[in-house]
């Protein structure tokens, strides 16, 4: 029974916790990496190289079914598009952060949930409605 809260309940409050302090952390880093020198275009490859590393043996350990899905050009451009989007909004953030302080970017990312209702509510006001 302690099993299942600790898997249902505290574990993904575990890993929110943890992104936030590598978000921070992140944040820092890059703060620090600027004022030595290094151009924030140069930073979001290495995040992205660290980033591939750590998450390299997650499909070697996953439960889930072997047989993919197959790759057409759609989900193709879907993922470049999706790369592009991520890297730009980066780059964007560590120019926001390299004007200001790595304090102020990580508080104004907790406000990511709260735009993202905000949106919801105002796009779904605005579609189709399914009734």
């Amino acid at each position: 029974m302690a099993e299942m809260y600790c898997y249902r309940e505290a574990l993904p409050f575990a890993a929110m916790v943890t992104m936030e302090c590598v978000n921070v952390g992140l944040n820092t880093l890059f703060k620090e990496a600027t004022l030595a020198g290094m151009s924030y275009h140069v930073f979001v490859p290495y995040a992205y190289a660290v980033a591939a590393l750590v998450l390299l043996p997650a499909p070697f350990v996953s439960h889930r079914s072997r047989v993919l899905p197959p790759l057409s050009f759609s989900i193709l451009s879907k993922i470049a598009l999706l790369g592009l989007i991520g890297s730009s909004s980066q780059i964007m953030g560590y120019t926001g952060i390299n004007y200001s302080s790595p304090a102020l970017a990580s508080a104004i990312s907790n406000l990511t949930p709260a735009f993202t209702f905000i949106f919801a509510i105002i796009f779904r006001s605005l579609g189709p409605s399914l009734t």
